[in-house]
């Protein structure tokens, strides 16, 4: 491996499972140290420990609820107690609930907003302040086609996305004078993850009256190059983003859709 970033340090939150376990994995392959970080510290602490057993990078497992300001403040400080700086942090950590309008309730609703844009810009908040003192660093929003484009019955997570690339963008006309550089990636549909499995497949079915089978093919039809996103897609914009060779990239938000979404 080319290994684009050794020995950087780097966080990631919702770590402990599909996407940003396999971006710590990535990241670590590439050379970096990493902080796995979950609301599930038993998953967390797995992680971590294959990842350090499997390329040799330093780990470290925290729990954290990224809607808990106490609880990230306390993450990016250990992460720097123990590596001391922060030079990467991805917050992926977010939640998927859908629905129709008219009986979505306003609870689900804001723990959409909670999860999804109030932990990121957490996450963001505690992490710039580390970055700013070293500098340099770079913040990535794991974001979502969705931030792009409005989605049917989805319209909490749609919110939360437009809102993320909003804050992106702010972010980064703020970061810049201290050399620290703040994009988003937008993934498309991920058919093969965990939240799809475990979640979507469900709602999607009993939201449009569709087996899941169907969800899947409609699903894989709408993508110009005819395939579900995958991790290996994400991670490859994820550690391009995160390496100098995007030195000269600041308040994007990259799309990862097969062609589904070109804006």
């Amino acid at each position: 491996m080319s290994m684009l970033l050794k020995d950087r340090i780097a966080l990631v939150t919702g770590a402990a499972q599909g996407l940003g376990e396999a971006i710590s994995r990535r990241l670590a392959v590439e050379g970096a140290h990493v902080v796995v970080a979950d609301l599930n510290l038993a998953g967390a602490e797995k992680v971590a420990a294959e990842i350090a057993a499997e390329t040799g990078r330093r780990t470290l497992a925290v729990g954290v609820d990224v809607t808990h300001e106490d609880q990230v403040e306390s993450l990016v400080a250990r992460a720097v107690e123990e590596f001391g700086r922060l030079d990467i942090a991805v917050s992926n950590a977010g939640i998927l609930l859908s629905g129709p309008v008219e009986d979505f309730p306003a609870a689900k609703w804001r723990a959409v907003i909670e999860v999804n844009l109030v932990g990121y810009f957490l996450v963001a908040k505690h992490a710039a302040r580390q970055m700013i003192s070293q500098r340099s660093g770079v913040i990535l929003q794991v974001n979502s086609k969705s931030g792009k484009k409005g989605s049917y019955r989805s319209s909490a997570y749609a919110a939360s996305k437009f809102g993320g690339i909003g804050l992106t963008q702010s972010l980064a006309l703020e970061m810049a004078e201290y050399g620290v550089r703040v994009n988003a990636v937008c993934p498309g549909n991920l058919l093969d993850s965990p939240l799809w499995v475990d979640s979507l497949y469900e709602q999607y079915s009993r939201n449009q009256g569709l087996t899941k089978e169907q969800i899947r093919q409609k699903y894989t039809e709408q993508v110009p190059l005819r395939r579900g996103c995958t991790y290996d897609d994400v991670c490859n914009v994820i550690v391009f983003l995160a390496s100098d060779a995007a030195s000269y990239m600041t308040g994007q938000a990259i799309n990862v859709t097969g062609g589904q979404e070109m804006r």
